[in-house]
């Protein structure tokens, strides 16, 4: 685990199964989560060093859900960077798609009751700040999977090792639970 905190987002980062992941909060809770490390993340937020190690709840249940210890997260969230109706949308997914199951696009549509199609339902999970704490992973295609800009280069390899470790698709024979192949 490394550490870049500042003094409007606090970031840090940590190893996983499916590559570093980290993350950025706020005084008011978790305001993004990216794919990489929290230098990288900074690059794309206002941040300043600060040791006040606001990071380190959103760390550790991120830890414990990657170990299969945790279903849902608590820590606070900080919507400051979204739209009202992207808030809609995805608290929407937060609050009612649990750990172990899956929405299509059109069914969080009807569910965010935001009158908001399809497709732009799958613009909104791809701008998702927070991902897997406000899992867009969960919300798939009618016919499939769908996308997923997770990951690093390995969106829909992190998707399915994420519904997989959340019991929503079975393994596949060469499933790793310890993460993502070579």
């Amino acid at each position: 685990m490394t550490r870049s905190p500042g003094s409007t987002l606090a970031t840090a980062d940590l190893a996983t199964p499916v590559g570093r992941v980290a993350v950025a909060v706020s005084d008011v809770g978790v305001r993004a989560i990216g794919w990489g490390s929290a230098d990288e993340l900074a690059e794309h937020h206002d941040v300043v060093p600060d040791d006040t190690g606001r990071a380190d709840a959103a760390l550790a249940q991120l830890a414990e859900y990657f170990a299969g210890e945790r279903r849902a997260f608590d820590v606070p969230l900080d919507w400051g960077g979204v739209t009202t109706t992207q808030r809609r949308v995805l608290r929407a997914l937060y609050d009612r798609v649990p750990y172990g199951s899956s929405v299509t696009y059109g069914e969080l549509a009807t569910l965010s009751g935001t009158g908001v199609p399809a497709r732009a339902i799958g613009s909104i999970m791809g701008s998702n700040p927070i991902p897997i704490v406000v899992p867009c992973h969960r919300v798939l295609a009618h016919d499939g999977l769908g996308g997923y800009s997770g990951g690093a280069g390995n969106g829909l390899e992190v998707k399915r090792w994420l519904l997989t470790l959340e019991g929503a698709l079975p393994p596949t024979l060469d499933w790793n639970p310890a993460g993502l192949p070579g």
